[in-house]
């Protein structure tokens, strides 16, 4: 069955999509991106803390609700990381907080993982705004 089938429940169409990015694209998600986002989880306790784990778990759970409402991996769900790991990225550079070395390293980590994706989805977000995107992409995703 096609995935542009009416019956392709909308998982199924997202798992393909999924599997259709590139390889590298598909590592990075899953073995970096991931998990250096939600591993701030792990240093709520360290001076601002809360707010850093808030905007990079946020910005992927906001691109998870992307993901579901278009029904496929898009360029649109850039949208969810330029909004908050912008902000992110600021505070890391120009107020980046004091913390144990751990911290200080992981901050790094975490700069530099972020604002290589930031260059990949601020670019995806220009070409996603272009009205020729919308019109090319609308024919390979049921609205909701």
């Amino acid at each position: 069955m096609s995935l542009n089938h009416p019956k392709t429940s909308r998982l199924a169409r997202i798992k393909q999509s999924f599997f259709e990015l590139p390889t590298w694209v598909q590592i990075w998600m899953n073995f970096i991106l991931g998990p250096i986002n939600l591993a701030t989880l792990a240093f709520l306790n360290q001076p601002a803390g809360g707010l850093i784990a808030a905007l990079a778990v946020g910005g992927m759970i906001f691109t998870v609700v992307i993901v579901i409402a278009v029904g496929k991996f898009s360029k649109v769900a850039g949208v969810a990381h330029v909004l908050l790991w912008t902000p992110l990225v600021l505070i890391l550079l120009f107020a980046r907080p004091d913390g144990t070395t751990a911290y200080q390293v992981f901050l790094t980590a975490l700069l530099v993982i972020d604002l290589i994706s930031l260059g990949f989805d601020f670019n995806d977000v220009r070409i996603s705004l272009k009205p020729s995107y919308f019109r090319n992409n609308s024919r390979n995703s049921r609205r909701i």
